[in-house]
């Protein structure tokens, strides 16, 4: 009898060593993708609103009379007034007032709670107009330019270093424009000497005109290039 037990057992556990090699192993479970409802509330606490208000939309095709709806939409059109409140902040009216304009379509049955960005913007369109408005009649009010051009950002004016009345000339006109449109200059001379010298003569005429002008003079040495004056308006 033992020896029969014993092939019999035998027998018996190279059958289960057999099983185990041929069963495959379990397959590894992977996390189920969030349904569109998650994913929308997802891309509204990132700030992405656009993409969030296109799945909006699809969801309210999809289930019109879906209660979470109507809070989802509401938490959309807030974060819209807060991003427009935001921009609005850094300057940018224009992009506060798309958001704006978002947050109200979203909410139109709560405009007052949008009344105060919109407030806002308008006030802020008030202030550009109004700084539009009296820059240009600065611009209308200062004598035509000798030397520069006003709707450039600099002015290079070649210097005639041959001829002294007419170096004088060109410093005096030099001088009316630093004063009338707030210069700043650049001297590009060739030599470093030069440079002393044009400071000295320019400086006096500025003087002269407006004693009381805050302004600034530099040099650029260039060697082998003309010597000439750059003339930087400063914005009205």
């Amino acid at each position: 009898m033992k020896p029969f037990a014993s092939r019999y057992l035998l027998v018996a556990m190279f059958s289960v060593l057999i099983a185990a090699c041929q069963s495959k192993p379990a397959a590894p479970v992977s996390a189920a993708p969030p349904d569109a409802w998650q994913q929308l509330q997802q891309n509204i606490a990132s700030n992405e609103l656009a993409t969030a208000e296109d799945q909006l939309t699809a969801l309210q095709a999809q289930s019109a009379d879906d209660p979470r709806l109507e809070p989802l939409q509401r938490q959309l059109a807030e974060a819209y007034l807060e991003r427009s409140q935001v921009v609005l902040q850094k300057g940018d009216v224009n992009a506060a007032a798309t958001a704006l304009s978002r947050a109200r379509a979203l909410m139109p049955k709560a405009p007052a709670l949008t009344g105060g960005v919109n407030g806002a913007i308008a006030q802020a369109r008030k202030v550009d107009l109004d700084r539009t408005e009296a820059a240009l009649k600065r611009a209308e009010a200062r004598p035509p330019a000798k030397v520069l051009d006003p709707k450039v950002q600099s002015s290079y004016v070649p210097l005639i270093m041959t001829s002294g009345p007419q170096l004088r000339a060109q410093l005096d006109d030099i001088a009316t424009d630093v004063v009338n449109y707030q210069c700043d200059v650049i001297v590009q001379v060739a030599q470093p000497g030069e440079y002393r010298r044009l400071e000295k003569l320019l400086k006096a005429r500025v003087s002269k005109l407006n004693p009381d002008l805050q302004w600034r003079i530099g040099r650029r040495v260039e060697h082998g290039q003309a010597t000439q004056m750059v003339l930087i308006p400063r914005p009205l």
